[in-house]
């Protein structure tokens, strides 16, 4: 028995472990249950009464020293990986892959550093806003149909028979954020508004009902239509390029007047004429106008002194044209694939 002892004890001193894979080798042939020290463990039962003393001590001394050898591989070996892990000039400096900025953020701001540089601010207001900065002040008739539940997520309505509470809603553009410049500030204003809206819209590829906006204010005395459409002349070639052609067709909205669409040439297609843009070459980026003086009233300014443009535009919209996406959809659905493709330097 000791003569098997002695040859288990040579042999484990002349063990070689370069590797994890060999020194957990070597644990399982010495140290696990069907190892060789447990099968000489086995037969110390049939040892002599006589010598099982010497025999067991000789035992506990060989089974602490391979246990002492295999702790101190093991902790060679860690260091040792730690080392070649900080010389190895060429592994990653981080072991994961880095992620990128959302493209909507991107194109935000964009659109806010092209505004910043002709004088603009920003500013930002609430997203669950009452009735009368979303409508009241910004002129739209007791009756409008935006107005309606079907357009717009109220939060709580006030009844007919209780006149003091407002009608709390997710506000349904960022023009409210205005009114509330103009009932701070007095003239000249010159602010953009950037910030999440919410429609009670069908979803699809050109409309979701969540969706971002920046909106723009200008006012002063003697601002002209002029004035507007030069600043959007200046925006929509800054941000599609030089060569991009821009059209002001007549609309409505209920706080500007005279009122427009402004729609830039359709990058998607060429002009050629595609889903997006409806086949007709051209996509509506922004409704604009000048203020209207019931506006400007209601938020205490002096219609007769002074006057003033707004525009507003969908952020999604910028992005399908700037990047020639043609499903709004994809920016809400959070496709690693898809959004790994935008990179940006800030």
């Amino acid at each position: 028995m000791l003569n098997k002892i002695s040859k288990l004890r040579s042999e484990a001193e002349t063990e070689i472990i370069r590797d994890q894979e060999e020194l957990e080798a070597f644990r399982i042939k010495y140290l696990s249950k069907k190892g060789l020290f447990s099968v000489l463990f086995e037969d110390f039962r049939n040892v002599p009464s006589e010598q099982k003393k010497e025999i067991g001590r000789q035992l506990n001394i060989l089974k602490q020293e391979i246990q002492e050898k295999y702790d101190l591989l093991k902790e060679t070996l860690v260091k040792q990986e730690d080392t070649s892990t900080i010389n190895d000039l060429t592994r990653p400096s981080f072991p994961f892959s880095l992620g990128s900025r959302h493209p909507i953020s991107i194109v935000r701001k964009e659109i806010i550093d092209i505004f910043m540089r002709i004088g603009f601010i920003v500013s930002e207001g609430p997203e669950i806003e009452d009735d009368d900065h979303v409508f009241t002040r910004l002129n739209f008739a007791p009756e409008h149909p935006a107005r309606d539940m079907q357009d717009t997520f109220y939060i709580s309505r006030k009844s007919e028979e209780d006149s003091s509470p407002d009608d709390i809603l997710l506000r349904t553009h960022t023009s409210s954020v205005q009114v509330r410049v103009m009932q701070k500030e007095k003239p000249p204003i010159r602010t953009i508004s950037p910030g999440r809206v919410f429609r009670n819209e069908a979803i699809s590829a050109r409309a979701h009902c969540i969706f971002h906006q920046v909106e723009g204010l200008y006012i002063d005395e003697n601002v002209s239509f002029a004035d507007l459409k030069q600043t959007l002349l200046f925006f929509a070639r800054e941000m599609f390029g030089k060569e991009t052609k821009i059209r002001l067709r007549p609309s409505y909205f209920p706080f500007t007047e005279p009122s427009a669409e402004m729609d830039v040439s359709c990058r998607i297609c060429g002009g050629k004429g595609c889903n997006v843009c409806k086949y007709t070459g051209w996509l509506e980026v922004l409704g604009c106008g000048m203020v209207h003086p019931n506006v400007l009233d209601a938020c205490n300014i002096d219609s007769k002194k002074y006057t003033g443009f707004a525009f507003g535009m969908g952020i999604e919209r910028v992005a399908m044209l700037k990047y020639q996406v043609n499903d709004l959809r994809l920016y809400f659905e959070n496709d690693i694939r898809f959004l790994s493709q935008f990179k940006t330097s800030f």
